[in-house]
């Protein structure tokens, strides 16, 4: 009789064993990201990872500081497993709130740049976005740009235009100036901008281009991935702004143009990090990395990618190396400058 219980008993261990690695088993064929990425170029690529892994993509979307916020919320009970935000500050943000987790990946060390990526490897640069200088060709020659320090010079009086200073872009851009130049430098440079705006900030980059085609202002500060969209616009109006100004890449006698990025890292709690792991190498591998240059007028961030024909007509340009870790720990700076300076 005991044989019996013993060998019934057995059976029952093995059958718990056999339903908990079913369990582990479907458990690992998914993994949820969180977004603030919200193109279309991402879903496609989100499917073509399913379809070649067999992991499925469950998607939460929502603005960057909501996610950040959820995720603290969430703690260890958090389901993400991956964080893609626009920006590196942000994922600077994320990392310091202990959101994210360093990824042993021997691809993504050699495929995104030591400056692209988190010193720990808790984040990653999927795209790169150009902060450049747009110009009426009819009001202003090339010769005369050069660089972002150079729009503080009286020449340039009324004759500014960029957007708030609640803006994350040019946060981080100020911030790369204080990284680069210093504190009080850096303060100059937003007063004499504050004192050279042609109107009080207002709208979005692709605004200002807007603006600068309306008359608004010579010379305007924008992230070159909104004048791709422009061009590609399904609106005459808006592409007929984008095709009204010219491009011009800062500081090429310099450090370089401030460049920022979308990145992704893995969470502090992932509950599936190895799915985390395969799906930001996807991401950064050269297949999808040819649909982000296409699609969304992003520069890439793997090396063995050119830049999509658009971004190809603009010209090569030299890129400013810091850190982009720095755009992170020099926020807090950057807001209070702007507050000195008198930037909106």
């Amino acid at each position: 009789m005991k044989k019996i219980i013993s060998v019934f008993v057995i059976a029952l261990l093995v059958l718990s064993c056999k339903k908990e690695a079913k369990k582990e088993e479907k458990k690992q064929q998914e993994v949820n990201v969180y977004t603030h990425r919200h193109y279309k170029a991402d879903q496609e690529l989100f499917a073509q990872f399913e379809k070649e892994s067999g992991i499925k993509v469950n998607v939460v979307n929502a603005k960057a500081d909501e996610l950040i916020q959820k995720m603290t919320i969430e703690g260890e009970q958090s389901p993400a497993d991956v964080l893609i935000t626009v920006d590196a500050g942000r994922l600077v943000r994320a990392k310091d709130k202990g959101l994210l987790q360093s990824a042993t990946s021997e691809f993504l060390n050699n495929t995104i740049p030591s400056h692209l990526k988190d010193v720990d490897n808790n984040w990653f640069a999927l795209t790169k976005r150009a902060r450049v200088m747009v110009y009426n060709p009819e009001k202003v020659k090339e010769n005369e740009l050069s660089s972002y320090e150079d729009l503080t010079n009286e020449k340039w009086n009324k004759r500014v235009l960029i957007r708030s200073s609640g803006n994350i872009y040019n946060q981080s851009l100020l911030a790369s100036i204080i990284a680069n130049l210093g504190e009080e430098k850096a303060e100059t440079w937003a007063k004499g901008i504050v004192a050279n705006m042609a109107r009080s900030p207002k709208g979005n980059d692709r605004d200002q281009v807007k603006a600068v085609v309306a008359g608004e202002g010579d010379v305007a500060i924008v992230n070159t991935y909104y004048i791709g969209k422009l061009l590609n616009s399904k609106d005459p109006e808006e592409v007929k702004a984008g095709k009204g100004i010219k491009i011009f890449f800062p500081n090429q006698e310099g450090r370089g143009t401030h460049i920022n990025i979308s990145g992704a890292g893995v969470a502090k709690y992932a509950p599936n990090k190895e799915n985390a792991i395969k799906f930001i190498e996807f991401l950064a591998s050269e297949k999808a990395q040819k649909v982000f240059a296409k699609a969304n007028y992003e520069y890439p961030v793997n090396t063995k990618i050119a830049p999509s024909d658009l971004l190809a007509s603009w010209g090569t340009f030299k890129e400013d190396g810091l850190s982009l870790t720095q755009l992170g720990k020099n926020n807090k700076k950057a807001v209070l400058t702007f507050d000195r300076a008198g930037w909106k």
